[in-house]
């Protein structure tokens, strides 16, 4: 995945010792059992996650849009696959707004490249290209916004750029997402009137 914004980021997939790390958690869960009604169960392998009890062991205070630089198929395949070590915690598919949630909220995704953000934070994949403004079509922003407003009411995150990043804003990340072609002022606009 050529400058792929699921690259693994080394110190970002040490558990925490104090993470609940047992094998297996929530892998036998039914398909109905999301964090967001809407969304569908598609889960990530618990090899690419830190099993949690978010918010009781930390708090969630951010949520982190990204986009993928790869198809919504591909993406849930390399969440899927133990060896790449990367996960979020719900997928955004272009055409249609479709959502698929690969970790639940109470765990940790691997999506921030960032211990402490990914540890405080949901991350949100859009299916696109960071210089391919015709992915980020109508369905995948209001759809988003519904789900960002969801859990920003939920744990009570202010519905702000201060507590609504990029990915690129993350302290020591490399990567640009969702970037320049992201429509901020809509996407804000949306979240608030969710």
């Amino acid at each position: 995945m050529t400058g792929a914004v699921l690259a693994a980021v080394p110190y970002a997939l040490l558990p925490d010792p104090r993470a609940d790390a047992r094998d297996g958690a929530r892998d036998d869960a039914p398909p109905t059992a999301v964090d967001y009604p809407p969304a569908e169960w598609r889960p990530a392998s618990t090899s690419n996650y830190t099993a949690a009890e978010r918010p009781g062991s930390y708090a969630i205070d951010r949520v982190i849009i990204h986009v993928t630089q790869e198809t919504y198929a591909n993406t849930l395949a390399i969440f899927a696959n133990p060896e790449k070590k990367v996960s979020a915690h719900y997928l955004v598919r272009s055409a249609d707004g479709h959502i698929a949630q690969a970790v639940h909220e109470a765990d940790i995704a691997w999506h921030a490249g960032n211990r402490d953000y990914n540890y405080r934070s949901i991350g949100i994949e859009h299916e696109g290209w960071v210089d391919q403004p015709a992915y980020f079509t109508n369905a995948l922003y209001e759809q988003s916004a519904k789900l960002t407003a969801a859990v920003c009411d939920k744990y009570g995150i202010p519905k702000d750029r201060e507590h609504i990043l990029g990915h690129y804003q993350v302290p020591g990340t490399d990567h640009t997402d969702p970037g320049p072609n992201w429509d901020w002022v809509r996407y804000l606009r949306l979240v608030n009137f969710a």
